[in-house]
């Protein structure tokens, strides 16, 4: 396999910022996977980052190309100074684009030169664009696009405004695509609402796979978490409004009025100076701690007693998938949306009311005073593991 061949950056006079794709002569590609299987895909991701869409479509490609398909994914755009990732056999291909409208034309030059067999998009523009790409380069691909965000935010019924259009637009291209998915069942909801009868339907990110499994067993350098006498709850996300870590930090205030417990808090945010003073004032210093931007969480999580997510708002919280894959019990609020769906209605984690430290502390107790259910835990991340994920993709193309 070869990899990490530099990337060739704009010439004079060029409107690429970086070439791309070698099966034209203008393109260079980021890496090559050596690739001797005939079956071919292609995904298209907007924006490369480490997190979020690109990285579970990279999941998802990681596992079509261990399945024996050839694999090629395209960037619109590599943000510069980020490292592209690693191609694990997959070329990976940028195309220095920062909007998916600049995308139409090299996006069908190359479906036309690479001719896949399966194509899969991700987020409603770039869909779009991808779909009226397909048309444009005669491609007989199957067509598998991914809805990401609240359909809400990115439509609009004023006749004529920018979301209108898109919203028109995508009515006429979604007829080319064999498969409309969305990543959670209320998201499918929300889009009927919105476009009346669509045919959308729920298939889950990969969460839990070899990585994860990995990366939950390296080894964690804290203290706290070689204390097992006293329980760690850990909670997990950008130190922003929607996550309500103070919620957290005074649930767990709450707690030690009857009982001794920590709380460690991974991730960074605008928040954090004010969650430290929160933490101080509650008098928590020795209970509580921020330990800012982790790598891996997963390692910490396989070594903490309970997971907590006190979020109001959420799409599909991956973070509560990948706490009780690594053997972690959950209590998450019930906010809109996804934790209901991941825990199945509080048969997987407690659900608690949103804004309410009170209804926290309660629901935390009784989830430290039970015994972890590991065969329940592994029955709640079944529908994110790699083999389940593909093996509905693949039904719902007609290849399975």
């Amino acid at each position: 396999m070869k990899s990490g061949i530099p990337i060739r950056r704009r010439a004079p006079g060029m409107r690429r910022r970086w070439a791309v794709g070698d099966t034209f002569a203008a393109y260079k590609p980021i890496s090559l996977g050596v690739q001797k299987v005939t079956k071919a895909i292609c995904f298209f991701t907007a924006r490369y980052s480490v997190s979020g869409v690109p990285l579970a479509q990279l999941r998802l490609a990681k596992a079509f190309r261990e399945r024996g398909y050839r694999v090629d994914f395209v960037f619109g755009y590599v943000p510069p100074g980020v490292d592209a990732p690693k191609s694990g056999g997959i070329s990976i291909y940028d195309f220095g684009q920062p909007r998916a409208v600049n995308l139409l034309i090299p996006v069908t030059r190359f479906i036309r030169d690479t001719r896949p067999d399966v194509i899969f998009s991700a987020e409603d523009h770039l869909n779009a664009v991808v779909a009226f790409a397909t048309y444009l380069s005669g491609s007989r691909a199957k067509l598998s696009v991914s809805s990401r965000v609240t359909p809400y935010e990115a439509y609009s019924n004023v006749p004529f405004s920018k979301r209108w259009v898109l919203k028109q637009l995508s009515r006429l291209l979604w007829q080319r695509a064999d498969v409309l998915t969305c990543v959670s069942k209320d998201m499918v909801g929300q889009y009927r609402n919105v476009f009346g009868q669509t045919r959308h339907r729920t298939i889950y990110n990969v969460i839990v796979d070899d990585d994860l499994h990995r990366k939950k067993n390296e080894s964690v350098d804290h203290p706290w978490f070689a204390d097992t006498d006293v329980p760690l709850i850990v909670s997990a996300g950008r130190l922003a409004p929607e996550k309500r870590f103070a919620d957290v930090i005074a649930a767990v205030k709450i707690i030690n009025d009857s009982r001794f417990a920590r709380l460690v808090i991974l991730g960074d945010g605008p928040l954090r100076e004010e969650l430290q003073a929160l933490i101080d004032r509650l008098e928590l210093a020795d209970r509580a701690q921020l330990l800012g931007f982790q790598s891996n969480p997963l390692k910490y999580f396989q070594k903490a007693r309970l997971f907590v997510l006190a979020s109001c708002v959420e799409g599909l919280p991956n973070v509560l998938v990948e706490a009780m894959a690594c053997g972690c019990p959950v209590v998450s609020t019930n906010c809109p949306t996804g934790p209901r769906e991941v825990l199945k209605d509080g048969e997987f984690g407690e659900l608690v009311p949103v804004g309410s430290p009170q209804a926290l502390a309660r629901a935390i107790l009784r989830a430290l005073e039970t015994k972890p259910k590991a065969d329940k835990l592994q029955e709640a991340v079944r529908p994110f593991t790699t083999d389940e994920v593909v093996a509905r993709h693949l039904a719902a193309l007609g290849l399975a």
